[in-house]
């Protein structure tokens, strides 16, 4: 597991600072949500995003690393551990302001770090045949690589029997999520439904990776203290994304080019004040 530290989210010494940590998309990395680190940092968060290892973009993807989600929300905990106890931040850490947020895969992961529990055959027989149940855009095969894993992987094996222990994280004081991922609907209702911690949700209307209604909306009716905003009905999923230069534009326009109309400097300027206002307003 790797961390990455944003340059401009070192504090001053001596003042305990409210810290969010956040989990990046499949396949991404914490650097691709900068803009989301950066507009915190100014108004005085430390923010902190964990590279998850095999699903991350900063090195070669590993079948383990899109099938094993729930290592993710352990992940997020012990970067938190290491910063407060002997990492570069401890001693900076307002242990009574410590937030998590995530984007897609890092929406459940979060959600896992409130307590939720998973089972991989509840998602398995919700997503059936569809392509959801075989892997995402990133990596549109992983189901393929399960059994061979489980024969030759002791490591692997041992990971699927943790699917199901409980990640809670009672330091994490509320969530904030973007376009949860469908992994969602491998949680049980009873869990989800036990979370108290505030949660605020942003999705898209036009999100095909993560449609509103299975995903954000199936967490929100069962969350004891939530709220979902809605996007407008043409942004799609990959709008919390940085914003691409002209080559990227070019290269990958699935991801970086928007629907006409759709202004991703100012989602990304809505999203965060929220964020800063939500964090900032829990006691």
């Amino acid at each position: 597991m790797k961390d990455d530290v944003m340059a401009d989210a070192v504090p001053v010494r001596g003042h305990f600072l409210p810290t969010v940590i956040f989990s990046h998309g499949t396949g991404g990395s914490a650097a691709g949500m900068s803009w989301f680190a950066l507009r915190l940092a100014a108004a005085g968060y430390l923010v902190l995003g964990v590279n998850h290892h095999g699903n991350t973009a900063t090195e070669k993807y590993r079948p383990e690393g899109f099938l094993c989600w729930w290592e993710r929300a352990r992940d997020l905990t012990v970067l938190l551990d290491h910063q407060m106890e002997d990492g570069p931040f401890a001693g900076l850490i307002d242990p009574d302001r410590i937030f998590v947020a995530g984007f897609s895969l890092g929406g459940y992961a979060a959600v896992a770090c409130l307590g939720a529990l998973t089972y991989l055959d509840l998602y398995r027989q919700w997503a059936g045949d569809s392509p959801l149940g075989r892997g995402p855009r990133e990596f549109p095969n992983a189901i393929d690589h399960l059994d061979q894993l489980l024969g030759q992987s002791a490591e692997f094996a041992a990971s699927m029997k943790r699917q199901s222990l409980d990640y809670a994280d009672t330091r994490f004081k509320a969530a904030l999520l973007c376009a949860p991922a469908p992994t969602v609907r491998g949680f049980t209702d009873e869990s989800v439904r036990a979370i108290h911690v505030p949660v605020l949700t942003f999705v898209g209307g036009a999100d095909r990776e993560a449609p509103a209604d299975p995903c954000a909306k199936w967490l929100d009716d069962r969350l004891q203290n939530s709220r979902l905003e809605r996007l407008a009905p043409d942004v799609g999923h990959y709008v919390f994304l940085n914003e691409c230069t002209e080559a990227g534009c070019q290269a990958i326009p699935e991801i970086c080019v928007d629907a006409p109309g759709v202004d991703r400097r100012a989602i990304h300027d809505r999203v965060a004040a929220a964020a800063i206002t939500f964090f900032g307003g829990i006691e």
